[in-house]
Formats: C-alpha cells, structure tokens, sequence
C-alpha cells in the first residue's frame, strides 16, 4: 500500500492506494482542486460543503460526458454492443488480411499499384479509429462501472 497526499483548496489529505496507482490518484486529486478552486469567493464556511460542490461540478461533467458517449444506452448494456463491434471489426481485418498481395512491380506503391495501396490504406485507417473509438468506450465504461 502507499500513500498520496493531495492538496485541495488550504488543506492536504493523505489517500492511502494499491502500489503503482500513485500516479492515477494524484491526477484525479488534481482534477478535484480544479474543480474546487472554479467555487472561488463563493467558498461555504464548512470545508465539506466546498467539497460537496467540488464533488457536484465533477458529477456534472461525467453526466454530460456519459450523455455524449458513442453508442450509449440508458439501460447501461454498452459493453456487449461495444464487444460485439469489436468482433464485427476484427472480422474485417482478418478478411482484408486474405486480400492476396498484387504481384511486385516498378512502382513505388507497397501494395502493387498506387490505387490499390491507397484505397487499402484508406480502408485501414478507418477501421483503426473505429476499433479505437471503440476501445476508449470500452475504457470509459470500465472506468465507470
């Protein structure tokens, strides 16, 4: 186990964590005085309230952030729509992988002819921001579960 101090508003406040998550803990202590110092000379006299506020403008963005999701739904079933695209993906890129690879000619292009190679390249580059969109919601719902 270790410990992380964060500094919030005039206050520090030890957080005991897993090794290794130091890092992580800090961050989010961070993200809690950047919300705490947003009160500015609105601050309640009882420093729970300041924190309950803090607590609140976070809430509020992870609401807005969940209602922007891709693909989100209100019954909370994302991770097997998002599973199932997954699959659905790696499905193509194993079908583009059987494309057989155009005899070697002069030109310069990797994939046989200029047009080929960037209608490929086109085509995995689209697949990799899908499976990366894909791959963030799949983080965001571990996170948040």
């Amino acid at each position: 186990m270790s410990t992380v101090t964060i500094s919030i508003g005039p206050k520090n406040y030890p957080v005991a964590c897993a090794d290794g998550e130091e890092a992580h803990i800090a961050a989010l202590g961070a993200m809690i005085a950047e919300k705490y110092a947003l009160i500015g000379s609105a601050r309640a006299p009882l420093e729970a309230q300041n924190l309950l506020f803090a607590a609140l403008f976070l809430a509020d963005e992870l609401a807005e952030a969940r209602k922007r999701a891709p693909g989100a739904t209100k019954s909370g079933d994302e991770a097997p729509a998002l599973q199932a695209e997954i699959a659905r993906l790696e499905g193509e890129i194993a079908e583009l992988r059987k494309v057989p690879a155009q005899p070697a000619a002069p030109q310069p292009a990797p994939f046989g002819n200029a047009e080929a190679s960037t209608a490929l390249a086109e085509r995995l580059e689209a697949l990799a921001e899908r499976a990366e969109a894909n791959a963030a919601a799949l983080e965001a719902i571990a996170q948040s579960a």
